[in-house]
């Protein structure tokens, strides 16, 4: 397994892990239709889920005979040929024997689905031999992301989509080409390169055609933005066909604002900008206002900059995403600054 493939199945194991978590706790009808939807993206997502679940189902008896500790219950699984469990994250994927997806029958997949009691569905339709697909040919699916929460899916074609915070995309394919409308927030994209079918993410006015590679496209209401991580892309309007397209090479990235095209991308650190696929916040020399603006997109309580003099204070530093605790600690470090927590909102000042 490649490392790229070690660190999708990682991520898909740790969405498994979020959905049991949510299953616990209990789905409103919208999770229900979500869960539903990211089960039937991919047999490697039934396969994570079932992993988990048996992982909790032999957890009880493993801590009662008190011998056996977790390393040695998980050594276990992985002896076993019928197990479906696979390394939670993907530098331990190479520990034990490797594991190859399976060739899912529809009607063992349906079970397995009814007996978690998401009910029996067709998803022959979806998937297609060994391969995880999420759209195939004349299917169109639509995919989306809450507050706070990201998402993996790999494609019928072996491209790989991540969604992050707030983001909603629709994916079509067909036989000329592979589209991808992304309606809102954003999407890191690892794309299989196929010259008989474009691979194309429209994005606002602007839309992506891909020449093998990897990028990240970011969608707000006044701007659009593309950042390339490998290879290269085109990129042009969706509308006016007389305007030349640009080409983007890895580390440059090109930013529309209100459809005004600037004439050439800019250098940029393509790794600061995909930060938030490792769940970080990564910041050089950056106003404050931007930062807490970043640290809005994922956490549950926002942050306010009452002082309006704060917003242009400069920050660096690495943050996680989902510890707003530890940016309020460090906040707190800072000279004359004020940091009040309230049920609804996180208030910066100045003393």
């Amino acid at each position: 397994m490649s490392t790229s493939e070690q660190r999708v199945h990682g991520l898909i194991a740790e969405e498994a892990a979020d959905w049991f978590i949510e299953n616990r706790e209990g789905l409103d009808p919208e999770q229900r239709s979500q869960f539903i939807a990211w089960l039937k993206a991919s047999p490697v997502h039934v396969e994570e889920y079932l992993a988990i679940t048996a992982l909790a189902r032999d957890m009880p008896a493993a801590c009662a005979r008190g011998a056996e500790s977790l390393d040695e219950l998980v050594v276990t699984a992985r002896l076993d040929e019928n197990s479906t469990l696979r390394a939670l994250k993907p530098h331990t994927a190479a520990v034990g024997r490797a594991v190859h997806p399976r060739r899912w029958q529809p009607l063992a997949v349906a079970a397995s689905l009814s007996a978690l009691g998401v009910g029996v569905l067709t998803l022959g339709h979806y998937w297609q031999g060994s391969h995880p697909s999420v759209a195939s040919d004349s299917t169109a699916l639509h995919f989306q992301t809450r507050h706070g929460q990201q998402r993996t899916y790999r494609l019928s074609d072996s491209s790989v989509v991540h969604l992050n915070t707030d983001t909603a995309v629709t994916i079509r394919f067909d036989h000329q080409e592979r589209l991808l409308v992304l309606e809102a927030g954003e999407a890191a994209f690892e794309v299989t390169h196929e010259p008989a079918r474009p691979f194309r993410v429209s994005a606002g006015s602007v839309q992506v055609v891909d020449i093998g590679t990897q990028f990240d496209v970011r969608v707000e209401p006044s701007e659009t933005i593309v950042t390339v991580t490998e290879g290269r892309v085109n990129v042009g309007p969706t509308s006016n066909n007389r305007m030349p397209t640009l080409e983007l090479n890895a580390g440059q990235q090109i930013r529309v604002v209100d459809g005004d095209w600037p004439a050439r991308p800019v250098l940029i650190d393509a790794r600061q900008i995909t930060a938030w696929l490792r769940h970080q916040i990564k910041f050089d020399n950056e106003p404050l206002a931007r930062v807490t603006s970043e640290f809005n997109r994922y956490a549950p309580t926002p942050f306010e900059i009452e002082t309006p003099a704060l917003q242009s204070m400069k920050i660096s530093g690495v943050f996680s995403t989902d510890d707003t605790k530890t940016f309020i600690a460090f906040l707190r470090t800072l000279p004359r600054i004020h940091v009040e927590v309230t049920a609804t909102r996180i208030r910066v000042s100045q003393h």
